[in-house]
C-alpha cells in the first residue's frame, strides 16, 4: 500500500472540493479496519452537503455509499478474528460495505428508547465526521477509508457486485427502515411521491411486498420509466400533469375514489407533504422519508390530519439491521430489480467536482467515484 493517500476534501460549502494528500496510518488499533475504496456513490445528500443545506463540521471527506476491499486489520490482543456485523470473520482481500452511522450505545435514545437512529452522539462517515484529525480518512471520496472498531461492516457475497450495492445506495436502506416503521400491507394501494433513488427503492419494495396498485408521481420521464420497470402500475409525470388537483384526480380514479391506503414522500421538497396529505384516503397512512435535509417550512393544514384520521410517520436514516436486510434483498431479487443498471456515470477522484455538478443538475442516473482508477 502506498504511504500517501489522496482524498477529495470539502473545506468550504459551495466551493470546489480539493484533492489533498494524507499519510497512510502506520498502525491500526485492535478491531480497526483499513479498506481500499472500489466505488463511492455520489448521493443527493452529498449535493445538499456541498450546498451547505445540512450544517456539518468541516473539513469533510464526503462519500457514504461505498464498497471497498479490506487492506489491513488491527489485530486483537487475543488474536481472535475481527468479524463483520453478521459474525463472518474478515480477511485482507474481502469485499465489504458498511453502515453510514456509528452510535454511542449509551445515550437515552440508544438504551432507553431503542431508537439508535436518533443517538445523541451519532457520527456518520462521509456526512458529519470531519477529517482534520487522525485518522482523517472517514469518507468514501478517498483512495482508502478508515473504519473504527465496532463499525457495522458487511462482507459482500461473490454474487453481489459492487454496482448493485452502490446503485441501490443509501436509498434502499432508507426505505427498508421506513417500511419497518410503517409496514406495507399486502394488496393495499401505495402512492410514491418522487422518482429519484429513494422513490425508486420505495416503488420496488412496495411492489415486492404485494401492494396494488403502486403509483409513482415525479419526473423526468426516464426516471418514471425506470419506476415502471421496478414495479409501478401507473406513473404521473409532474412535467405533464402540472396541476396538483389533476394529479389527485388520477390517484382517486385508480383507488375507487377514496385515495391511497398509504402515501410515501420521497421528494425532499416540503411542498410535497401538503399535496401528499390530499392523496391519502380517510384513515390512511403517510410516511415521510424525503425530508432528510432542512429545506425550510411549508404551509400545512392540520385539519386534514384530524378530519381524515391520518397516521403520519417519519423515518430518518438507517441502522445495521436495515443494511443486512437490504443486502439480502439485493442478492435475492437482483434480476427483478436491477439496481446495478442505475449507474450511468463513472468519475475519477480528480473529476469529483464535475460529478457533483452533474448530479446536482440531474444530468446522470447514479454517478460513482472510482478513487483508485488509473
Amino acid at each position: 500500500m502506498t504511504t500517501t493517500i489522496q482524498a477529495a476534501v470539502m473545506r468550504a460549502f459551495g466551493q470546489p472540493l480539493v484533492i489533498e494528500n494524507f499519510e497512510a496510518p502506520r498502525q491500526l488499533a485492535p478491531g480497526e479496519v483499513l479498506v481500499k475504496v472500489r466505488l463511492a456513490g455520489v448521493c443527493g445528500t452529498d449535493v445538499h452537503l456541498h450546498k451547505g443545506e445540512l450544517k456539518v463540521p468541516l473539513p469533510l471527506i464526503m462519500g457514504h455509499e461505498t464498497t471497498a476491499t479490506v487492506a489491513a486489520i488491527g489485530a486483537t490482543p487475543d488474536d481472535s478474528p475481527v468479524c463483520d456485523w453478521l459474525g463472518e470473520p474478515l480477511a485482507v482481500g474481502d469485499r465489504v460495505s458498511w453502515t453510514v452511522g456509528r452510535t454511542c450505545g449509551t445515550c437515552e435514545y440508544c438504551r432507553l428508547y431503542k431508537l439508535p437512529s436518533r443517538c445523541r452522539n451519532r457520527r456518520a462517515y462521509g456526512v458529519n465526521t470531519p477529517c482534520d484529525h487522525p485518522p482523517h480518512l472517514l469518507g468514501g471520496y478517498a483512495q482508502y477509508h478508515h473504519l473504527a472498531a465496532g463499525t457495522a461492516i458487511f462482507k459482500l457475497a461473490d454474487d453481489l457486485p459492487d454496482e448493485a450495492v452502490v446503485g441501490a445506495g443509501c436509498a434502499l436502506v432508507t426505505v427498508v427502515h421506513g417500511y419497518q416503521r410503517m409496514p406495507i400491507r399486502w394488496g393495499e394501494s401505495v402512492v410514491v411521491q418522487g422518482a429519484g433513488p429513494v422513490g425508486l427503492a420505495a416503488v420496488a419494495l412496495a411492489a415486492d411486498a404485494g401492494a396494488r396498485p403502486v403509483i409513482a408521481i415525479g419526473g423526468p420521464a426516464e426516471r418514471l420509466a425506470r419506476c415502471r420497470q421496478f414495479g409501478a402500475d401507473e406513473v404521473i409525470d409532474i412535467d405533464v400533469v402540472r396541476d396538483p388537483a389533476k394529479r389527485r384526480g388520477i390517484v382517486l380514479e385508480a383507488t375507487r375514489g377514496l385515495g391511497a391506503d398509504m402515501v410515501v414522500e420521497c421528494v425532499g421538497h416540503p411542498s410535497a407533504v401538503a399535496e401528499g396529505w390530499d392523496l391519502v384516503r380517510d384513515g390512511g397512512r403517510y410516511l415521510v422519508l424525503g425530508q432528510y435535509c432542512d429545506a425550510g417550512p411549508t404551509p400545512l393544514n392540520p385539519h386534514h390530519i384530524t378530519r381524515k384520521e391520518l397516521e403520519i410517520t417519519g423515518s430518518y436514516g438507517s441502522e445495521p439491521q436495515h443494511w443486512a436486510m437490504a443486502l439480502a434483498f439485493l442478492r435475492a431479487r437482483r434480476g427483478r430489480y436491477p439496481f446495478h443498471e442505475l449507474i450511468t456515470h463513472r468519475f475519477s477522484l480528480g473529476e469529483v467536482n464535475e460529478a457533483l455538478a452533474k448530479v446536482a443538475a440531474w444530468e446522470t442516473g447514479k454517478a460513482v467515484i472510482e478513487p483508485n482508477r488509473e
